[in-house]
């Protein structure tokens, strides 16, 4: 049994630890840090987790095996760095840092370190991912030409006026940090690396800063990207590959809509049609246990976390290119 501690215990630092209280054999929280914990005391108190008054006391804590970081974007470099020389394991929220040199230096960390780094991209996991993955490697969907994401939610206009995920700072290029960036982690999956972007964000319904955001992407391989994200409309998910023998697309914000449409196998004699759809519901997933079993397993197996470094790596070189597209309206290369 992994014992981990959670730091911030706001929306998400909360759905963490509900995902594993009480029903998971592998990984359970121990301790708990937050900066308001006047108002995570009675969700402590309800969950029987104790909680301490810093980071640093979790860190200190020679019964705690790891962390997870619900945190500020900004302070993840800092906070993997400190995780790393105290020989805590760590699974930090996406994304991993605010630039591609502040992940680098995380990375370095907890590999010079030798725990395990793990970021907490929770969709990857879900059923109808591993469907879709599964389709991309054994052929069944060909060759990929194009991939169009939409991933809204609306909790733009609610959040308060001085909470930090309302900065410009922690939140740039729009709706990026908030739900884009999960459309751009499956992109980078798919179809490998990303050679350039072109990002244009706009404020809608929130009043601190963009929370509408539109990016084409251009991959090395020649397959095209189209992503919209925003924060400020009703909650929708949707990623739809399109191939040379099929699409598939997965739909709900829960992902648990599964559809293949297989490509035309001779010439049509009349209008074109599609085939007969190939549907598949996968409903009652849960994301964030997945995603803390995978993490547990990874720290007592001592076998790679399923998320290469890699990949996250070059997603941070991609989200400095579209923080720059939307700063200049340019297309932009990627770099790295």
């Amino acid at each position: 049994m992994i014992r981990a501690g959670i730091v911030g215990l706001g929306r998400w630092g909360q759905s963490f630890v509900r995902s594993v209280a009480g029903n998971s054999e592998e990984i359970r929280f121990t301790a708990a840090a937050t900066r308001t914990a006047d108002k995570a005391r009675a969700f402590c108190r309800e969950h029987d987790l104790p909680l301490v008054a810093s980071y640093q006391a979790i860190l200190a804590d020679p019964a705690i095996d790891a962390v997870v970081l619900a945190t500020p974007h900004s302070q993840h470099e800092a906070q993997v760095k400190q995780a790393a020389a105290a020989g805590k394991h760590v699974l930090v929220e996406k994304p991993l840092a605010l630039t591609r040199k502040s992940a680098e230096q995380a990375v370095a960390a907890a590999q010079q370190a030798g725990v395990v780094l793990a970021v907490g991209f929770n969709r990857r996991f879900h059923p109808s991912i591993c469907e879709l993955r599964k389709r991309a490697r054994d052929g069944r969907l060909g060759t990929i030409a194009a991939m169009v994401g939409q991933h809204t939610s609306g909790t733009g206009p609610f959040l308060p006026k001085h909470e930090w995920r309302n900065s410009a700072v922690e939140s740039p290029a729009g709706a990026l940090t908030a739900v884009g960036v999960h459309t751009i982690d499956h992109m980078i999956e798919l179809a490998g690396p990303v050679r350039d972007v072109h990002c244009v964000t706009e404020r809608r319904g929130a009043t601190q800063h963009d929370d509408t955001t539109s990016i084409l992407l251009r991959f090395t391989n020649g397959a095209t990207g189209l992503m919209f994200s925003s924060i400020s409309t009703a909650p929708n998910l949707s990623l739809t590959v399109y191939g040379s023998k099929g699409l598939v697309e997965v739909s709900h914000t829960a992902l648990q809509n599964f559809r293949f449409v297989p490509a035309p196998d001779k010439a049509p004699s009349g209008p074109v049609t599609a085939p007969p759809p190939e549907l598949v519901e996968f409903p009652g997933f849960d994301m964030l246990h997945a995603e803390l079993t995978a993490f547990a397993r990874a720290i007592a197996d001592k076998t790679p976390y399923p998320i290469p470094i890699s990949e996250i790596l070059h997603g941070m070189s991609v989200f400095d290119a579209i923080v720059e597209s939307a700063r200049t309206g340019g297309i932009v290369a990627v770099t790295g």
